[in-house]
């Protein structure tokens, strides 16, 4: 219990759990070389982390393989990262402008997929170019609901994906045996034009033997 002056922190290098006492203001800093299970179990340490240095993590950018789609880098950051670009239209601005929350903040983590089949950090800057704030725990537990809603959209999205796939297989399927039977049937008419092209070509000798 923080209140107490000690947590069980989890340590997701090396595959282990870890449960290590420490002090409440104590915090386990990301760093080149950090081993973890999944790309969620990256995700849910640098987000642990943030919320106790204080910013919100944001994911970004992913790098997908060319053959299945899988993902195989990804980057973690802070939400001020980057500069909103104010949006017009023909005849001016959209929408009011709103106070832009990006301040193009560098702070990030960057984690690829290995042949050991764990998620490493390649990379990792600490510096933040804006003040950090750290929530409450109430908002904290907001978070918590907020980011476990996400990884259940999440999981029910990648659902979606395979049963499209399965979907896109079965079509595809479906449309080769169509095609096989297309192929044979006109092969039957091209005979029976056949047929009757040399039926024609003999009718005359019939008619004559008659």
């Amino acid at each position: 219990d923080l209140d107490e002056g000690a947590e069980a922190i989890e340590s997701f290098t090396g595959g282990e759990i870890l449960a290590v006492p420490c002090e409440a203001d104590s915090i386990v800093e990301p760093h080149e070389g950090m081993e973890f299970e999944s790309e969620d179990a990256a995700k849910i340490f640098y987000d642990e982390y943030a919320r106790r240095v204080g910013f919100v993590m944001r994911v970004m950018s992913c790098r997908r393989s060319e053959r299945d789609g899988r993902i195989l880098a990804r980057r973690l950051g802070c939400n001020k990262e980057g500069y909103c670009v104010s949006i017009r239209g023909k005849f001016g601005p959209v929408r009011k402008p709103r106070p832009s929350t990006r301040e193009g903040c560098k702070a990030m983590i960057h984690i690829k997929f290995n042949k050991s089949g764990k998620w490493v950090i390649t990379r990792f800057v600490k510096e933040h170019n804006h003040p950090l704030v750290v929530a409450p725990r109430e908002a904290r537990q907001t978070m918590d609901e907020k980011d476990k809603r996400i990884q259940e959209l999440t999981v029910e999205l990648r659902n979606k994906k395979r049963l499209c796939a399965a979907y896109q297989e079965q079509l595809t399927a479906f449309m080769k045996i169509v095609e096989e039977h297309s192929n044979q049937l006109s092969k039957k008419v091209q005979n029976v034009v056949n047929n009757l092209k040399e039926y024609e070509s003999i009718e005359p000798q019939l008619l004559q033997q008659r």
